[in-house]
């Protein structure tokens, strides 16, 4: 046997043991110590219960978006939305857990996407909801072409009582005593156009239509106080047209709300007042004297300024507005209602203040609700005959007409807006209710 062989045999119980011991070794590597498996272990513990808070809170949203979509009459998208982000949120199945595809959609990110989209959503459901309230008390400044149509009934009644003769002895009246009834319907059907020519700018035409259908009822019929005699006179015609041009001085935020200006001219198309003669209806009373005719509009040119503010707490708008008439004095041929005379004259109306404020709150992006007050204040008429230097007063022509408004409106999925509106008078100057309908369509 050769040295190497020799060698060899005694060498080989050593290299077998050295390679049983790098064996061991090899073994004790892959096995990992028992605390350091337990750690990972709890790590994918609070991976998977991160996981789930996750998608619990991805749910709630989703809850919370669905009940705000019911509320404001929309569909499902916003559900769509929120199982479209559970969705990217969510890891496919049997994907290994990425920590950071975890970490990027954890809760600190989640609530800042969805409060962005909802401060966007919130903002634009405002502005409908300002759009609705707006439509109803102020025009829109769309750069689009508006039709408006609407539909008034006024009702006033009216009862005054007559003394005819005098007192004796300071207690004892001679004369006649008459009550004197009038029921009047007066019915308004106006077509107005709108259109936006900048964000800020916007000028109106309107045109209305009036029918006049008044009850006179008087006692004394045949000479008997206790008969009464009916005459009722209709009358029809075009109003007085008028022209708008509205701007918008300041757009609401945060400090200022929207303050708009406005001018309307009132042209005197329609029958005037003035002249209208008085008839004796009835042959057999002589108390009941009527117009032969009804007028259509107030005969005078007028120009109206008014500043409106509105203001939006969501959802509650509170809006106003301020208002001044100046009626142009005119002179007429005729302004006597005696029959077979001529009086001409010079007419000047009163001014008239008008001032109105109310709230209203925005149920959906649909529909909303409104209450207001509303008050017109006239000064006294005045007249000077030709060669007079000085105007005269005519008794009892200042006015005082305030009236309490609820209102509604409500938008078609067509794009049309309808509302309607109740006004009941407050003071005896004042219709005793008003209705009125209104459409209008932006195209």
């Amino acid at each position: 046997m050769s040295n190497h062989a020799v060698t060899a045999a005694r060498s080989a119980p050593w290299l077998l043991a050295a390679a049983l011991a790098m064996n061991t070794m090899d073994a004790r590597a892959a096995d990992p110590p028992v605390d350091v498996v337990e750690q990972l272990k709890a790590l994918n513990d609070k991976l998977a219960a991160q996981q789930a808070e996750i998608d619990r809170l991805h749910r709630q949203v989703e809850d919370l978006e669905l009940a705000q979509a019911r509320g404001r009459g929309l569909t499902g998208e916003p559900q769509a939305a929120g199982t479209a982000s559970t969705q990217a949120a969510s890891p496919p199945a049997g994907a290994p857990a990425d920590p950071q595809a975890t970490a990027s959609t954890s809760p600190p990110d989640a609530p800042l996407q969805v409060g962005q989209a909802r401060r966007e959503e919130d903002e634009q459901r405002r502005e409908q909801d300002k759009a609705l309230v707006v439509r109803e008390h102020a025009p829109l400044f769309e750069r689009k072409f508006t039709l408006d149509t609407g539909f008034a009934l006024s009702y006033y009644d009216r009862r005054q009582l007559t003394l005819s003769g005098f007192l004796a002895l300071d207690a004892i009246f001679l004369g006649t005593i008459n009550l004197d009834q009038s029921k009047a319907t007066l019915e308004t059907f106006d077509v107005t156009g709108r259109y936006g020519l900048t964000d800020r700018f916007s000028i109106e035409a309107s045109l209305p239509y009036v029918f006049r259908d008044t009850r006179f009822v008087s006692g004394g019929a045949g000479g008997a106080s206790s008969s009464l005699s009916e005459v009722t006179v209709r009358s029809q015609g075009i109003g007085d047209v008028t022209l708008a041009a509205y701007y918008q001085l300041v757009k609401e935020n945060a400090r200022w709300p929207d303050v708009v200006a406005s001018v309307r001219v009132k042209a005197p198309t329609g029958r005037d007042p003035f002249g209208l003669k008085l008839i004796q209806a009835d042959g057999d009373n002589t108390n009941l004297n009527v117009p032969a005719d009804l007028p259509t509009g107030s005969g005078v040119w007028s120009v109206t300024g008014n500043v409106s503010v509105l203001r939006t707490y969501d959802p509650v708008i509170l809006f106003g507005n301020f208002g001044y008439t100046w009626n142009r004095p005119q002179d007429f041929d005729d302004i006597s209602p005696v029959l077979n005379a001529i009086a001409p004259a010079r007419v000047s109306l009163g001014q008239v203040f008008q001032l109105s404020g109310g709230v209203a709150i925005a149920l959906n992006d649909r529909a909303a609700v409104s209450l207001s007050v509303s008050t017109a204040m006239q000064s006294a008429t005045h007249t000077r005959a030709p060669g007079e230097s000085d105007d005269s007063r005519v008794p009892g022509s200042s006015s005082n007409s305030t009236a309490l408004n609820v209102g509604a409106s409500y938008v078609l999925p067509s794009g049309w807006t309808f509302s309607g509106q109740l006004a009941a008078g407050l003071t005896p100057d004042s219709p005793n209710y008003v209705i009125a309908l209104r459409g209008s369509r932006s195209f």
